[in-house]
C-alpha cells in the first residue's frame, strides 16, 4: 500500500473509521474514498455493489458496523445481527469482485466465550458459549471473520481479521443508554455536573467486571501496520494487554471530569462478561506497542466530548 493507493474506509464518521482516516493522512495518503451512509446504504447489495464498480478502491478498511453496547444489543438484537450481517457481506464481497488488493476487517473482542482463560489468545475463537448480552452482534462479527476465510480459501482474496479489545476516543457513541460503558459513563458523569447536591448517579451492574480499553488513535496505528504486514486467515488481537474493573474506571472518570455527588451500583444490571483483556504477543511481533495511557486517553476524550457536544453521535 503506496501513498497513491485507492483507500477506501468504509465507516468514515465513526469511531474507528475516523481514527484511520487522520492516521492515513498524517502518513500523506491522500486518495482515500469515503462516503456518508446518507449516500450509500451498505445493507444494499446493489448500491454497494454499484459503488465499488465506480469506484475501484485498491484497499478497504471494513470499519462500517452497528455498534452498541449492553443495553442497545439487549433492546436490539434484530437490528444488530441484521445490519451488521448485511454490511460486512456487501462490503467483503464487493471488495473480492471487483479487484481489491487487500481488505480488513474489523471484528471484536465480544466474539470470544464469555469465560476464557485469561489473558484471551487468539485460538480461543468459537471454543465456547458468548456472552448473552450481545451475541446478536458477536454472531455477526463471528460471520464476518468466517467470510474473509473462506474469501480467501475458494477466491485467494487477502482478507485479514483483526480483533480489537474496548475502544474509546474522538466520534464515539456517548449514549447513556445504548454506547459502550467507557463513553457512557463519561456522558453520564458529565450531564450530572449541574444537577443538586442529592443526585445520585446509577452505573449498571456491581462495578467488578474487568475490561481492558484501547484509544482509538492507538488501534488505528496498528491497523496500519496490519495492512501493511499482516497476511494470514488468523485472527490477531489488538489491545494493552492491562485491565482494569469497570469501579476502578468510574473512580478515575470521576476525577477527570470533576462529578462531586454520590454515585451508586444498580446490581439489578449484567455486568456482562466478568473479565476480558487480551493477549497481544502476535501483535507486537509486528513492532506495534500502545502509546495512549488510559488516564491520559481518558482526559483527551472528555474534552473533545465538551467541545462537540452539540453534535455527539448517539444511537
Amino acid at each position: 500500500m503506496d501513498s497513491k493507493s485507492k483507500i477506501y474506509v468504509a465507516g468514515h464518521n465513526g469511531l474507528v473509521g475516523s481514527a484511520i482516516v487522520r492516521n492515513l493522512k498524517e502518513k500523506g495518503y491522500s486518495n482515500i474514498t469515503t462516503i456518508s451512509s446518507g449516500k450509500l446504504d451498505l445493507t444494499n447489495t446493489s448500491d454497494v455493489n454499484l459503488f465499488f464498480r465506480m469506484e475501484k478502491p485498491d484497499y478497504v478498511f471494513l470499519a462500517a458496523a452497528k455498534v452498541g453496547g449492553i443495553g442497545g444489543n439487549s433492546t436490539y438484537p434484530a437490528d444488530y445481527i441484521y445490519d451488521n450481517l448485511m454490511i460486512q457481506s456487501n462490503v467483503i464481497d464487493a471488495s473480492y469482485r471487483n479487484g481489491v488488493n487487500k481488505l480488513l476487517f474489523l471484528g471484536s473482542s465480544c466474539i470470544y466465550p464469555k469465560f476464557p482463560k485469561i489473558p484471551i489468545t487468539e485460538d480461543q475463537f468459537m471454543s465456547g458459549h458468548l456472552e448473552g448480552s450481545n451475541d446478536a452482534y458477536a454472531t455477526a462479527k463471528i460471520a464476518g471473520i468466517k467470510m474473509c476465510q473462506a474469501y480467501r480459501k475458494q477466491y485467494g482474496f487477502n482478507a485479514i481479521s483483526v480483533m480489537p479489545t474496548n475502544l474509546y476516543g474522538p466520534n464515539d457513541n456517548f449514549d447513556h443508554n445504548n454506547g459502550h460503558v467507557l463513553p457512557s459513563l463519561l456522558s453520564k458523569f458529565h450531564g450530572s455536573l449541574e444537577k443538586s447536591k442529592h443526585w445520585v448517579v446509577k452505573l449498571w451492574g456491581d462495578g467488578s467486571a474487568k475490561r481492558e480499553f484501547l484509544h482509538v488513535d492507538d488501534l488505528a496505528e496498528a491497523l496500519f501496520v496490519c495492512m501493511e504486514k499482516y497476511n494470514s486467515e488468523e485472527i490477531i488481537n489488538i489491545g494493552t494487554g492491562e485491565d482494569v474493573t469497570i469501579k476502578e474506571l468510574a473512580e478515575m472518570i470521576v476525577e477527570v471530569t470533576g462529578y462531586k455527588n454520590d454515585y451508586e451500583w444498580d446490581t439489578s444490571k449484567p455486568n456482562g462478561t466478568p473479565r476480558k483483556v487480551l493477549n497481544v504477543d502476535k501483535m507486537k511481533s509486528l513492532g506495534w506497542e500502545p502509546k495512549i495511557g488510559l488516564r491520559e486517553g481518558l482526559e483527551s476524550t472528555y474534552e473533545w466530548m465538551k467541545n462537540n457536544e452539540s453534535n455527539l453521535r448517539s444511537i
